[in-house]
């Protein structure tokens, strides 16, 4: 057995280990912080598949129950397809790996994070990231690393590193930072309408977090490292190279591209192809190159071409300056049955946001595996059809993409949805991509709060996201010459740009953020541009948005669920849910509405119902059982001499029937009381389980039996019918 190796990162509570476990592997490390284990590993193909010309690189983490000496849900027992957690914690460890591989290094690259041990106090999330910078610089792959990640949290007003769980309640910023040495990498999260000022405070902070991770990082390859291997890059032939950019001058490549739709400037480049395979076959003959070749070839002009005109003049390939934004509009109500829509469109990019309210009940449910929240009772659904850019492909669920896009655009929501005891609703928003060409997660975060807007939804403040890009020229040490960041992506910038940064927020401040990058670092200096950038283009797109609809609507849909919050006494929580939930399940199947009670004991209930009449039922139903007397089996209103209730019969027999006029309170009706006619049998007036109108005429003072009337009711009821163009009476109580 190989020796093992630790090492501890000073302040953080992080230690990495190595050599003892997994020892096959390319690279394998052990992170703690506190009791919670992750263990990665980081393995290289040895071989490429022919023809190859992408970067096949897999990052995956699994949960396991174990960690949190849990059992795993469902039948089977047993961890199976990845959770959207899961998936999210894979993407974040991706994005900052993927573009310090060296350019043309195609050998697939898996890395694999498995939560071993969960102390529900530190989350698993960073811990992933640090542990797959640690097992990629240990091993043989080649990597220009190592990397170090951490959370930001800002809790009164100071900057908190590696916060835990419970701390995470108080902070006002969730900022997850990854950089190298001297530069970020990838930051994503949101934030709580943050100050550009103070967020860039916080970039700086995290940065100068990260710095004890790294030399900790660097400490164990001096311990354990292995040389990095030696593998073929994949690149164009220079014979192949020379014959393309002769046929095909970069002048031609950018006459294609620059003053063109999407559309004609895919196929302009698409003959341009085709021009340059028809000479490498003429002068080289079939067999002699590769598509590889081609396609090496074709990105590098494409690259070129893209930023020349941005680096030099400031134009961009549809005539924009750098911070120009494509032509905005937005439409509110684009949908007739649903609780909230709308659509927005910015240039080529078009979304059709869709929103559902319902009961609390309706909360998702999380598993909790390493602490934290239990349930979100805001979900964002993002859906990206293979239409939406024109092609025809596999129509199946949600893949890693499509999650991680729905994730960024739920978190720049959240900060300025309602309070659930402002407003009781679970809310579903889905964000249907209708075209793409560029940054179709911010315009889900723009149509989804039109959406919220028109549904009724009282937000705090209305809610754009914008991405700014980035052309820069290199020296040959890769350092950055000269730059521009560029406003409003299109999808072929964020391809051949350099950054794809995603800033959403409101007019006060940012609430959501996410950073991806292609280049092996973004200078501070740069950040900056973007972000101050971003902000005068998000305002400008909200002024946009809010001409369609200034403010949330004042009145729900029609098709939406009313809801009415009672305060009951905490104690009569018990006798409302009734024996195994017998009492409120009988309330909500006999007036059709939903009730919810609150988890935290209050007393507060929630009655849901887009029926006026179905939801007085069951408020009237709630406060006779809960509403006054001793809390217990025998609390709750009485039955009054004199008064008429609406009651369910929950008896039948040969001298009348019984009705049950409040919750747990019955009484009888005579035969001879059923109508004001002669009855012969009970069953000719009423049937088990109706509801009627009976008044109470009598109440034994000794026994406290309630005698009932349906006659006398009815006869009431007429008398007080309203003459012409007088109000109606008061409606009966109801049980």
């Amino acid at each position: 057995m190989n020796q093992k190796h630790n090492v501890t990162v000073p302040g953080l509570g992080l230690t990495f280990s190595t050599g003892s476990i997994a020892q096959l592997a390319g690279g394998a490390v052990n992170v703690n912080v506190g009791e919670t284990n992750v263990f990665v590993t980081a393995c290289v193909a040895q071989t490429m598949r022919p023809g190859q010309d992408f970067f096949p690189l897999t990052c995956d983490y699994r949960d396991k129950y174990a960690a949190a000496g849990r059992f795993p849900g469902g039948y089977f027992k047993r961890e199976g397809r990845p959770s959207e957690r899961e998936i999210l914690i894979s993407r974040l460890c991706d994005r900052p790996c993927r573009p310090l591989f060296p350019e043309g290094f195609l050998n697939e690259v898996q890395i694999i994070g498995q939560l071993m041990s969960a102390d529900l106090i530190h989350d698993s999330d960073i811990a992933m990231v640090n542990g797959a910078s640690a097992a990629l610089a240990i091993s043989d792959i080649p990597w220009n690393g190592p990397i170090g990640c951490v959370r930001v949290a800002l809790i009164d007003d100071q900057f908190v590193a590696n916060p835990t769980i419970e701390q995470m309640f108080s902070s006002s910023l969730d900022l997850i930072y990854v950089g190298n040495s001297k530069d970020m990498l990838m930051i994503e999260g949101s934030a709580d309408q943050i100050s550009e000022e103070k967020f860039v405070e916080a970039l700086a902070f995290g940065h100068q977090a990260i710095q004890p991770i790294i030399t900790a990082i660097k400490e164990l390859v001096s311990l354990a490292g292995k040389p990095k291997a030696t593998f073929k890059l994949v690149g164009a032939t220079p014979e192949a190279r020379a014959i393309i950019e002769r046929v095909v001058p970069a002048e031609r490549v950018s006459a294609a591209i620059f003053g063109f739709e999407k559309n004609v400037r895919s196929a302009n480049v698409k003959l341009l192809k085709e021009e340059a395979k028809a000479a490498l076959v003429k002068e080289l003959g079939e067999g002699k190159f590769t598509d590889v070749d081609l396609n090496v070839v074709f990105e590098d002009l494409q690259y070129k071409a893209y930023r020349a005109t941005v680096l030099a003049k400031g134009i961009r390939s549809d005539h924009r300056d750098a911070k120009a934004l494509r032509p905005l509009s937005s439409k509110v109500g684009v949908l007739p049955r649903v609780h909230g829509s709308a659509m927005f469109q910015r240039g080529d990019t078009q979304n059709i946001a869709i929103v559902t309210l319902g009961p609390t009940k309706e909360a998702q449910d999380m598993d909790g595996l390493t602490g934290g929240a239990t349930s979100k009772s805001f979900i964002l659904h993002y859906n990206f059809p293979p239409f939406s850019v024109g092609e025809a492909g596999r129509f199946i669920g949600p893949g890693r993409r499509e999650i991680g896009h729905g994730a960024l655009a739920e978190r720049s929501l959240v900060p300025v949805l309602p309070a659930e005891d402002v407003f009781p609703y679970s809310i579903r928003v889905v964000s249907e991509i209708m075209a793409s060409n560029g940054s179709t997660s911010m315009a889900s975060i723009c149509g989804g709060c039109l959406a919220l807007m028109d549904a009724g939804v009282p937000i705090i403040a209305p809610v754009a996201g914008i991405s700014c890009g980035l052309m820069t020229e290199m020296a040959a040490d890769g350092s950055i010459t000269k730059w521009t960041t560029i406003t409003d992506i299109l999808g072929e910038e964020d391809h051949f740009g350099d950054m794809d940064f995603k800033v959403a927020g409101t007019t006060k401040g940012i609430t959501g953020f996410q950073l991806d990058l292609k280049i092996n670092g973004l200078p501070f200096e740069i950040a900056k541009a973007a972000i101050f950038q971003a902000r005068d283009a998000r305002i400008e797109i909200l002024r946009s948005m809010l001409a369609s609809l200034p403010a949330p609507r004042a009145d729900l849909s029609k098709y939406a669920p009313r809801i009415q919050t009672i305060q009951i006494d905490p104690e009569k929580i018990g006798l409302l849910i009734g024996p195994g939930g017998k009492t409120i399940r009988r309330i909500t199947e006999t007036t059709g509405a939903q009730i919810d009670i609150a988890e935290d004991d209050s007393g507060k209930v929630f009655v849901y119902s887009n029926n006026a009449e179905a939801m007085a039922r069951a408020i009237q139903e709630i406060d006779g059982l809960c509403g006054g007397g001793a809390s217990g089996g025998g609390g709750g209103a009485q039955i009054e001499m004199g008064k008429i209730y609406t009651g369910r019969v929950t008896g039948i027999k040969e001298f009348g029937c019984f009705v049950e006029c409040l919750p747990g309170k019955e009484g009888l009706c005579h035969i001879s009381e059923l109508a004001d006619f002669r009855v012969r049998r009970t069953e000719d007036v009423v049937k088990m389980g109706e509801s009627i109108t009976v008044k109470c005429i009598g109440i034994d003072e000794r026994s406290g039996k309630v005698r009932l009337s349906r006659k006398a009711a009815m006869k009431d009821l007429e008398t007080q019918a309203p003459a012409a163009g007088e109000a109606a009476p008061a409606a009966p109580a109801q049980a």
